[in-house]
């Protein structure tokens, strides 16, 4: 398959560059996962698109201000760091710009020397390993110099920081919003729970993975960034009963799917596990997890793209993108949903 294969044009006007006032608000288009059959509705109306025994799955990953603006303790030039992963206490993988400038020993200030980092390894595509140097708490210290990391297709300043955060994110670690999640409210959640839904929850903490271009034309010589991701034994269970029962498992977002059907193709069951995946799902993938999935709208010739087009048939998600940019939906992080919707089980 080509990277082509994956494009569609997309209005620049349609790119949301903020958050509704209210998460539920926004659009929901529905597709018929077995038919292509496409309905359009608003968030709130998902509760009646899931039925008694479905298992919702959410990624519980909570975004950190992992965008730090320093500059080169030696020539005082500006460096930008993207957290992207933290390996072990204190060193973290990022995405440095600008790259050329960094070599290893490099001494990188923040904050008037409250934070300082020095490179140990510098790998290639803008990437380095840093290891952070401060007194105090590092999360506090994030908090304070950091800003959250927004896409590039987000021009506008964010008023409220945890608008680029679920409501129910728990598990600090991401580099970006699992988006699909950024609908839910907390009385959407307890009214779902209310209808016999059961909720359940993964993390995985989104990193490059997640948003790194496609750049190969053969879609299949991709290489995906690896990601760190867990599923607890609570949920593996709930997962697993679920299962047994043929219940439908319903993901929020593209990366509770790619933890899902990590856990799945790796031991054909769900258990308790952690890890990282780079699993890259893409047309002619059998799902072996999920049977549904709550998503947003994605770039054109991402890897989210083909992840849907998997699961719904490539030219029926290009047709509902069609109809979606038609219909004036806000696309990308901050953007409207759509509901890749299974048939009910018997």
């Amino acid at each position: 398959m080509n990277l082509e294969d994956f494009n569609y044009e997309l209005p620049e006007e349609l790119i949301a560059q903020t958050p509704l006032k209210k998460r539920s608000d926004s659009k929901l288009l529905i597709l018929d996962r077995e038919t292509g059959q496409i309905e359009h509705k608003h968030f709130s109306d998902i509760i009646d698109y899931l039925i008694p025994g479905d298992v919702l799955v959410l990624n519980d990953t909570k975004v950190i201000p992992a965008r730090l603006i320093g500059e080169k303790e030696s020539t005082k030039a500006v460096i930008e760091l993207l957290l992207l992963k933290n390996l072990e206490e204190d060193i973290w993988e990022c995405l440095s710009r600008p790259f050329k400038r960094l070599k290893e020993g490099t001494i990188i200030n923040f904050g008037q020397n409250l934070l300082k980092a020095k490179v140990i390894k510098k790998e290639t595509d803008g990437i380095v390993q840093v290891k952070f140097m401060y007194e105090g708490i590092f999360l506090n210290l994030l908090d304070q110099l950091g800003q959250m990391p927004l896409p590039p297709y987000i021009h506008e300043h964010l008023e409220e920081k945890d608008r680029y955060n679920t409501v129910y994110a728990k598990n600090v670690g991401s580099a970006a919003a699992p988006t699909a999640g950024l609908h839910f409210t907390e009385e959407l959640l307890q009214k779902i729970k209310n209808k016999k839904i059961t909720i359940t929850t993964v993390t995985l903490h989104v990193g490059l993975g997640t948003f790194r271009p496609v750049e190969t034309e053969n879609i299949q010589e991709h290489h995906m960034h690896s990601e760190y991701f867990e599923l607890n034994d609570h949920s593996a269970k709930v997962l697993k009963e679920a299962k047994k029962e043929h219940r439908r498992i319903i993901a929020v977002g593209t990366t509770s799917t790619r933890v899902l059907e990590t856990v799945y193709s790796k031991f054909n069951e769900f258990k308790e596990t952690s890890g990282n995946t780079n699993i890259f799902i893409y047309p002619g993938y059998q799902f072996k997890a999920i049977d549904g999935l709550i998503t947003n709208f994605h770039l054109p010739k991402s890897t989210l793209v083909m992840l849907v087009s998997a699961m719904a048939g490539r030219e029926n998600i290009l047709k509902a993108y069609q109809e979606a940019i038609t219909k004036k939906y806000r696309f990308f992080s901050f953007g409207d949903s759509m509901f890749i919707n299974p048939k009910k089980k018997d």
